[in-house]
């Protein structure tokens, strides 16, 4: 039988990390185990912040006094046709020891497919807004000498050259790809930016987040992230465009323990916005978006989307349209 990602991770961790080194002890449990879902201050490798859950990473490597210092979550995505924002999903398993002020690495195991240039952005933008520092890594052996060279005058150059790496490498993609302006990305990322609020709009739907065979809601959580960062000095407003105000409070009542739908309503300064929450917005536009709401976009549906994206954009853009 073929193994899953996160027993090949958690084997590679322990074979090529080790258990132990001068200073810190690996935190780790088998795939069968549930230990992994405890808070990681009673044993476990849940990192949250503020009272908000971050999900479970795959190991932490604790002080003498059980205190995490380093938390790592891990895929073998690029070997299993992950090439776009698929590898955005577990970005969020290592933020919550980041947000803590630790050290937080998102391991991708090399693989047919390459890193996302975009995640190397979001973990360089989580760490200028965030406490602790956030780290992409394809090889375990650079975790394997952060974790010896703890405590050590070299500890701290080393994470700075691996921020200075994801920076680098994040540059030249978005200069290349959008000519060195957040304007031009933004155009092409659905989203619209203002002096202190920046909006994405997207055509999530109720049924993402009702539907188990639907994955948009781990898209959603991906792309809510990466926005978040890239303008982390921005109050963040998501706009679903095929939701209402009404299925929105449905998904708060019956939804709230649903681990997508809680990150976006719980994340800092991130606002989940729908079709009602758009100021002046035509009621011919309106009606459109509703008779769509809950299909899926293509055909039809898709045209007519985009007849009422077009109009929106504008509209945000030139400010006859707003959100509050």
């Amino acid at each position: 039988m073929a193994l899953s990602s996160d027993e090949i991770i958690k084997r590679e961790i322990i074979d090529v990390v080790g258990t132990t080194s001068k200073k810190l002890e690996l935190r780790i449990f088998p795939q069968s185990s549930n230990e992994d879902q405890k808070l990681v201050e009673n044993g476990g490798l849940t990192f949250s912040h503020n009272g908000v859950s971050y999900g479970s990473c795959d190991a932490a490597w604790v002080d003498k006094d059980g205190s995490p210092v380093i938390a790592l979550e891990g895929t073998d995505a690029l070997n299993r046709k992950s090439s776009g924002n698929a590898q955005y999903q577990r970005f969020h398993h290592a933020l919550g020891a980041v947000k803590n002020g630790l050290l937080g690495i998102y391991y991708l195991k090399r693989g047919v497919d390459k890193i996302q240039e975009d995640l190397y952005g979001m973990a360089y933008f989580a760490t200028k807004k965030e406490n602790g520092t956030y780290l992409i890594i394809d090889d375990l052996v650079e975790v394997k000498e952060l974790v010896e060279k703890y405590g050590t005058s070299d500890y701290d150059d080393l994470i700075s050259f691996h921020v200075t790496r994801m920076k680098k490498v994040f540059n030249k993609k978005f200069n290349e790809k959008y000519n060195r302006d957040w304007n031009v990305f933004a155009k092409s990322r659905s989203t619209i930016i203002k002096e202190k609020v920046v909006i994405k709009y997207a055509g999530r739907m109720k049924r993402n987040f009702t539907d188990g065979s639907q994955r948009a809601g781990h898209i959603a959580v991906g792309e809510m992230y990466l926005t978040k960062y890239y303008f982390y000095d921005h109050n963040f407003k998501y706009l679903f465009l095929k939701m209402t105000a009404e299925e929105r409070d449905y998904l708060d009542i019956h939804k709230a323990d649903d681990k997508e739908w809680y990150l976006l309503r719980h994340e800092e300064n991130v606002e989940i916005m729908t079709m009602d929450d758009i100021h002046n917005l035509p009621k011919s536009v309106k009606l459109k978006l509703l008779s769509i709401k809950d299909e899926p976009l293509k055909g039809d549906a898709l045209r007519i989307y985009n007849e009422c994206v077009q109009i929106i954009d504008h509209g945000l853009r030139s400010g006859s349209l707003f959100v509050l």
